[in-house]
């Protein structure tokens, strides 16, 4: 029995995405090879995989406002049938901060033993603020819905583009979805259209992610050839304390809240891999939010009523990497580079502002906005910020693979305390396989 299912693990889609990495490392090296004398390569391999990558993303947060509106509107309506919904909403929160708290504190650990800014070579005249600035107002200002659709249009040399805020969404469809449960049967209708498109939503989902393979062999093949390795340079050390900070995280804080729990840490991982995978190469929580709610739903047994509230609201707001992790080692690197004494009192800040101030990054470029609110509030000048925008890709890799890795790691902890955890989905270990069945309900 385990020998099948180690065997149809081993073609399942984690296994895919498995390959899919290793084919997309060879090609990387390959069209590489082909601009061996060039920092950014400019031949056809790397034009087509960075084309098949972008288009993979794009594919991926296309349909994210239509599954965020449906899931959170339907959920809210079935959410009336459970007795806590309120109590699992602040549970989710809750642990939000928890991991947020224990997250900075490896950061912390991590800057304060490594000292990334102490003997480093980096260039003083890279040291520049960068465009965007983090502000509390920012984030208030960032959930107030401009429109119904939360859209926003930027204006530029090239002409207009436009860009949705999930916050905003996630806003309005709570609003609508409560608003539908107090209207009582006049909504009936409508919940029932919502419902109805959401399976057409998971369906049309479920197509887009199982090109996740191919997807994952061109952004990781585009990014061995675009990036290489040579932007490390005199940052080297800072990208190493980066990562031993994330693997602090990954491979001890989060199997400790697992075990405590009595979740297997060995079961999560195999079965997150895909989102672990994704967010890692894709470097968009919001690109990844598709599968993480499928394999919190279908892998990990959370129910599709609270994962539709917890997975969006996490995808915004629950970022261990990008808005814990990083500041934190990121702000020591900055006081070293420096010469500021931190005192006691900004090493607690560092931690309030981590813990509390996640929220705002949400539907903006994330860890740079989190690392100058951190610099802002401890006083250390932004221009440092400037220093580390070099090396952003490679660091960013691995942020955002913890960030979607937690996501489903509160979804399944909280579900489980909740006593709502699907125990048979869990025990079943269910692979990504089929499309999702339609409810005749």
């Amino acid at each position: 029995m385990s020998q099948q299912k180690r065997h149809g693990w081993a073609t399942g889609f984690g296994a895919q995405v498995i390959y899919g990495l290793i084919i997309g490392l060879i090609l990387g090296f390959i069209a590489r090879s082909l601009s061996p004398h060039s920092s950014e390569p400019d031949n056809w391999l790397s034009t087509c995989l960075s084309w098949v990558g972008d288009t993979y993303v794009q594919l991926l947060r296309v349909m994210v406002p239509a599954l965020v509106f449906a899931a959170v509107v339907t959920s809210v309506a079935k959410l009336r049938e459970v007795s806590n919904a309120a109590k699992l909403a602040l549970s989710t929160i809750w642990w939000f901060m928890i991991t947020a708290f224990f997250s900075v504190l490896a950061g912390l650990l991590v800057g304060a033993v490594m000292k990334p800014g102490v003997g480093t070579s980096v260039n003083p005249g890279n040291a520049a603020e960068p465009s965007t600035i983090g502000s509390w107002f920012g984030f208030l200002n960032s959930i107030v819905p401009v429109n119904i659709l939360g859209l926003s249009a930027k204006v530029s040399e090239s002409g207009v583009s436009l860009s949705f805020n999930v916050l905003q969404i996630l806003v309005v469809s709570l609003a609508i979805g409560i608003a539908s449960v107090k209207a009582g049967k006049a909504a009936e209708p409508f919940l029932h259209f919502t419902e109805s498109f959401l399976s057409v939503v998971q369906v049309i989902l479920w197509w887009i992610i199982r090109l996740a393979p191919i997807g994952t062999a061109a952004l990781i093949g585009h990014a061995v050839a675009a990036y290489g390795w040579s932007a490390l340079g005199s940052l080297g050390k800072f990208v190493l304390a980066i990562y031993v900070g994330l693997a602090l995280v990954l491979l001890l804080i989060y199997p400790a809240i697992l075990k405590i729990h009595g979740l297997s840490p060995i079961e999560f991982y195999r079965r997150v891999w895909p989102v672990t995978s994704l967010g890692f190469i894709t470097r968009s929580s919001m690109g990844v939010m598709p599968v993480t709610q499928r394999v919190s739903e279908q892998a990990l047994g959370v129910p599709s009523s609270y994962a539709s509230f917890a997975i969006p609201l996490g995808a915004t707001t629950k970022m261990d990497g990008c808005a814990s992790i990083y500041p934190a080692v990121a702000a020591l690197f900055v006081a070293q580079f420096f010469g500021v004494d931190l005192s006691a009192v900004d090493y607690l800040l560092i931690i309030v502002v981590s813990v509390i101030g996640s929220a705002a990054t949400a539907g903006t470029t994330g860890a740079v906005v989190m690392l100058t609110l951190t610099l802002s509030t401890l006083g250390l000048p932004l221009a440092g910020a400037g220093l580390l925008l070099a090396i952003e890709p490679i660091i960013d890799m691995g942020r955002t693979a913890t960030n979607v890795t937690g996501q489903a790691l509160v979804a399944a902890v909280v579900s489980h305390r909740a006593g709502i955890l699907d125990r048979e989905v869990w025990k079943r270990g269910k692979d990504l396989q089929a499309a999702p069945t339609v409810s005749s309900s």
